[in-house]
């Protein structure tokens, strides 16, 4: 496909380089993240097919992951991409997390970890700002559900005590994993991170609820309040 001028749209392209019927000949897993971001975004831009103006969006936002959580503000900054388009990434974008959440609930939190941080690493990583995240179980560790109560820097002013145990007993949970994400990506917990675990656990405890970690989500790594014997 490198030999192809960009100018030249893609429904005149050879028939076995075309990104949708490659993908009804080799099925999606053989083609390009450009070629499938292509067959999303439909068709290019003054000068540019689909496929050159998916790969100039690769290279801009640093890959998939980062295209597919970026937000309506800095897609709109991208020159070539309208409100279709836009829309279509987001919709996108929302479907992937909901699917994956959907496989989330009902696992055990325990004894499948590595699905928990695969889910928030998507749910959580590349945010701009700090969300605090609550996961809630059962007596056996199974996932009920999660929610973000809180958006905005995380600490005791924030954060409050009496709406986790709320959403905790709307829950019917008999255990919590409490989650926030550092935008900055590093997960090293400050002061205000271990003051307000203190503060939650106590809380939790005096209603029977049992707060089994914290997490810190940076980029591509954690932090676990657990594994390093804060809990």
């Amino acid at each position: 496909m490198e030999t192809l001028q960009k100018h030249i749209p893609i429904h005149q392209w050879p028939e076995a380089e075309k990104p949708r019927e490659r993908l009804r000949r080799l099925g999606a897993s053989q083609l390009t993240d450009a070629e499938l971001l292509a067959i999303l975004l439909r068709s290019g831009t003054v000068g540019k097919d689909a496929v050159h103006l998916a790969r100039e969006m690769l290279a801009r936002f640093g890959g998939i992951r980062s295209l597919l959580n970026a937000g309506v503000r800095d897609l709109e900054c991208f020159s070539g991409l309208g409100a279709a388009k836009i829309a279509t990434l987001l919709a996108v974008n929302e479907l992937a997390r909901r699917g994956q959440r959907e496989g989330l609930l009902k696992k055990n939190a325990l004894c499948d970890p590595g699905a928990v941080m695969e889910y928030l690493y998507t749910a959580l990583s590349e945010r701009k700002k700090e969300v605090f995240k609550v996961i809630y179980l059962d007596k056996a560790n199974c996932i009920l559900d999660e929610r973000d109560l809180f958006h905005g820097t995380v600490d005791a002013a924030m954060v409050h005590p009496r709406e986790v145990i709320h959403s905790a007993l709307e829950s019917h949970a008999s255990a919590l994993i409490l989650v926030h994400n550092h935008p900055s990506g590093r997960t090293e917990p400050s002061r205000e991170d271990r003051e307000l675990t203190v503060q939650l656990k106590k809380a939790c405890e005096a209603v029977g609820i049992q707060v089994l970690d914290h997490l810190i989500i940076g980029q591509h790594k954690y932090y676990s309040f657990r594994e390093h014997g804060l809990l």
